[in-house]
């Protein structure tokens, strides 16, 4: 029960963290655009701390790396060091082959856009 109070709470504290970076400018951008968030559960089932299946969200451009207002599913079986491998590649660390168990980089740009949660506004 407690778990899932602390949970709601760190929810319900993204979408102004969002809005701030977003109101916020950076050069010819805003922070929003110049960052890379990444914002999920650490374990997919925690009663066996199983971390498959995790659900996360990524927000911002990343400087214009990330294009945004896609849903990407990974396929089954999917590392979760596969989208942190991406993510790493956006922030410059090209130099990066493999991190931790990953099979290689989860495109986070080339997904079919999930109709009910893309959001023209990036």
């Amino acid at each position: 029960m407690d778990f899932a109070k602390i949970n709601r709470y760190h929810v319900s504290m993204v979408p102004y963290l969002l809005e701030r970076l977003k109101n916020t400018p950076d050069g010819d951008a805003t922070l929003l655009d110049n960052s890379l968030i990444i914002y999920g559960s650490p374990m997919g089932d925690s009663n066996i701390h199983n971390h498959k299946r995790v659900p996360l969200f990524v927000a911002g451009h990343a400087g214009g790396q990330l294009k945004g207002g896609l849903h990407v599913k990974a396929p089954d079986g999917t590392p979760m060091a596969n989208p942190m491998l991406a993510m790493l590649h956006m922030l410059g660390r090209t130099d990066l082959e493999q991190f931790g168990d990953s099979t290689g980089e989860l495109d986070l740009n080339n997904a079919a856009p999930a109709a009910a949660t893309t959001d023209s506004k990036g």
